[in-house]
């Protein structure tokens, strides 16, 4: 049996797990459960951790209460700065974040593991989907939605990801994301003198698929095959 083109690439889930421990990104945005440390020398000394609370706040110590939810990293020390300076002058501020929140979405339709999954602050929708096992053998690979307060906030095709490597509608996730996974779409089997025999779905909503498109998926036709008889077989439903 031919498989589905690109399922082999579910078969080490682990190699697509985000990093907790790799530093935030610039536009990585706080929230509750993110560890902060914070270090102030000069007019006055303090060192200390402090985690979001569920309001997104900390407490320092002759300062009082900072909002920093909502704030992004390279924001971060710019803010505390801000609030310090209502209180003490002459003063120097350096603060990073430690251990980063996790986070709960949600995989339904043809997941092979559909479910509620915990992951770090810093995954995204890849991360999500190699957690859940991928898509089932009648899940589609190239209609893959986030919902979002209700709203689709991308749809996602693997084969870009997988052929090209195209991670450009790969966004990160949010607490309460719903990733959704519906049937496949029409599909093509492709055999023969090719290093990538499969059955191949095809983009949804495409106005016409050539079948150089299909082969470009698996990196074109080798240099041993004949590019000079192709057989096309077609099942048409009856009226």
């Amino acid at each position: 049996l031919l498989p589905n083109f690109g399922a082999e690439l579910f078969e080490n889930p682990l190699a697509y797990t985000a990093d907790s421990a790799a530093a935030a990104p610039a536009d990585y945005t706080l929230g509750a459960g993110d560890e902060v440390r914070v270090q102030i020398w000069g007019s006055v000394d303090y060192a200390g951790t402090h985690i979001l609370d569920r309001n997104g706040q900390i407490s320092l110590p002759k300062i009082g209460t900072i909002a920093l939810a909502g704030t992004q990293v390279k924001d971060l020390e710019s803010n505390l700065r801000k609030h310090v300076a209502t209180v003490f002058n002459n003063f120097s501020l350096n603060a990073n974040l430690g251990r980063l929140r996790g986070i709960t979405v949600y995989v339904v339709g043809q997941a092979q593991q559909p479910g509620t999954y915990n992951l770090s602050s810093l995954s995204t929708l890849v991360n999500a989907l190699f957690a859940s096992g991928g898509p089932t053998p009648n899940g589609s690979m190239r209609n893959i939605q986030i919902k979002r307060a209700g709203k689709t906030v991308t749809t996602f095709d693997l084969y870009e990801f997988i052929s090209k490597g195209d991670k450009s509608k790969d966004v990160s996730l949010q607490a309460g994301d719903v990733i959704t996974i519906p049937p496949a779409g029409p599909r093509v089997a492709v055999t023969g003198a090719w290093d990538h025999a499969a059955i191949y779905e095809l983009a949804p909503q495409a106005v016409a698929t050539r079948l150089q498109d299909i082969l470009a998926l698996g990196g074109g036709l080798p240099s041993l095959a004949s590019t000079q008889r192709a057989l096309i077989e077609r099942i048409s439903p009856q009226d």
